[in-house]
């Protein structure tokens, strides 16, 4: 694909970034702050954002660990992109060919996964590189940044998105690490994400010592209190009947889930009483907003039943409520475009070691060409929909689940994935899970991913900025699938009526006399 001159400069600018992005990577992959805890990684964005001429708002919506950055070259459009940047608890894993935890952690530490180490900084070397090109050949128009935390949980961009964060932009890019067929290094066409609801179900005992008493006289040398259900005996229950009702809350097919954790109350050194407190989180993938509320109700009345018979009274805490995606395709072509300007990531000698060793140390004979061959080709995003549409029932709109949909009913959005490096199976031999995390952290399997998504990011930013008809387009469309745009009556309000869930146990580091211990 031709292109621009300043296209060119964004390009050659990415190059010139990448070892400060691969170094930038490394430096979030070792942070690896879970959801609502990422407070390392979090200010060194926003240090790093205000050395590059960015203003910068922090704690943005009410949440400590977010921010919203801006950079203007005068008037003009406002094109968007966002960095996240939390980690998954139990996935510590070093930058390294060997399963080791990363220096002074055990493996129960968190970890990248996906991993958004690299999203992130991708992400920035999109903006920045856009930003250089912006300077360099006189383009007007502004750049705004977000900082997502808690995407695991999917919990900023709803609070984001109800408080006005993504109103006004022109466009906004979304870009995600991927491997998984067919949405690998391709565009997201009709089907996007659905819908997502999580809560966290709290169970309180106010009064144990009333259990088993008639007329208000305990039996005599019974133990009452320790004898009585608590909070505890509500979360097994909930936990239980919730498990047992899955099966009929929703259909079998179409890629929905629903996933719990229990979160610490810090109890373990309670004598003979039982626990005053539990929490049991909740989250619900569905495709639509129906189905989350569906199936909300039943966990209600599973929680009403558990607090009953345990003598606890119960609450209920949004973590978050998020829309289904938002389809547009002019955007997607925009980005598909990009796509084919830059191409697929191309992993070199030094990354084809890194996988060879991977499989030596798991006793499998080294391959010569250990990447999946998808990880290197492009699909495009009509094909990759026809695929996808191949699982899924005719009448379902939405699949799967990331909370980008937010951005999608307040401004055009185009999804897109660039293949995050994954190595080819091998029979009857699954890969455990620390070589993927492993991939994401040593630099040189995961910083082709992070050029080429930045170098995607950027051509796609100045295409939105330079060509006025194409962004037209986008918002025409965004317009006639909403009804009017924001506030139009096919458009689906925020969902968001709750704060930010911050004081809940959300693991986390801690410094004590004994170290940083997670």
């Amino acid at each position: 694909m031709t292109r621009t001159d300043s296209q060119k400069t964004a390009i050659l600018q990415v190059d010139a970034l990448s070892q400060d992005l691969s170094d930038w990577s490394s430096t979030i992959f070792d942070f690896a702050e879970p959801a609502w805890r990422e407070y390392q990684s979090a200010n060194w964005y926003v240090n790093r954002l205000r050395t590059e001429g960015f203003t910068v708002e922090e704690g943005s919506g009410g949440m400590p660990t977010a921010f919203a950055a801006d950079w203007s070259n005068g008037n003009g459009p406002i094109i968007g992109m966002y960095a996240e940047y939390d980690a998954v608890p139990g996935n510590c894993q070093a930058a390294s060919t060997q399963r080791q935890p990363r220096a002074g952690l055990d493996f129960q530490a968190a970890g990248h996964t996906d991993p958004h180490s690299g999203l992130g900084i991708s992400a920035l070397g999109g903006v920045l590189a856009t930003k250089a090109a912006m300077q360099a050949h006189g383009i007007k128009g502004r750049l705004r940044f977000m900082g997502e935390p808690a995407e695991k949980t999917r919990g900023s961009k709803p609070i984001h998105a109800a408080k006005g964060y993504y109103d006004g932009l022109a466009a906004m890019l979304s870009f995600h690490p991927f491997y998984m067929m067919p949405l690998c290094n391709s565009v997201r066409w009709d089907t996007h994400c659905g819908a997502a609801y999580s809560m966290i179900f709290r169970f309180i005992c106010d009064a144990s010592e009333a259990w088993g008493q008639t007329d208000g006289i305990p039996i005599p040398q019974s133990h009452n209190s320790i004898r009585a259900p608590g909070a505890n005996e509500a979360l097994i229950m909930m936990y239980q009947a919730s498990k047992a009702l899955r099966d009929s809350m929703l259909p079998h097919s179409g890629g929905w889930s629903i996933s719990e954790a229990i979160l610490s109350a810090g109890q373990a050194t309670a004598d003979n009483l039982p626990a005053q407190l539990s929490d049991l989180q909740y989250m619900i993938r569905v495709p639509t907003v129906e189905m989350a509320k569906q199936v909300t109700a039943a966990l209600e009345r599973n929680a009403e039943a558990a607090a009953k018979m345990t003598g606890c009274r119960w609450e209920k805490h949004w973590v978050c409520k998020s829309r289904p995606g938002l389809a547009n395709h002019a955007m997607s072509n925009i980005a598909w475009s990009a796509m084919q300007t830059i191409g697929a990531p191309v992993w070199g000698e030094q990354a084809v070691e890194v996988a060879q060793n991977i499989q030596r140390s798991l006793g499998i004979p080294p391959m010569s060409s250990p990447f999946l061959d998808a990880c290197s080709q492009l699909c495009s995003p009509r094909d990759a929909e026809a695929i996808l549409r191949q699982e899924l029932p005719p009448r379902q709109i939405n699949s799967t689940s990331d909370d980008y949909t937010e951005m999608t009913w307040h401004t055009p959005t185009a999804r897109f994935y660039v293949a995050r490096p994954a190595l080819k199976p091998v029979r009857d031999r699954p890969y455990p899970t620390w070589v993927m995390n492993a991939l994401g952290g040593i630099p040189a399997t995961i910083d082709p991913m992070i050029c080429t998504a930045a170098k995607i990011l950027a051509v796609a930013a100045i295409r939105l900025l330079e060509d006025k008809s194409a962004r037209e387009s986008a918002m025409a469309e965004f317009k006639h699938r909403t009804g009017g745009g924001i506030g139009g009556k096919t458009w689906m309000a925020p969902l968001c009526d709750y704060e930010p869930p911050l004081d809940f146990k959300w693991p986390e580091y801690v410094n004590t006399p004994r170290g940083r211990q997670f």
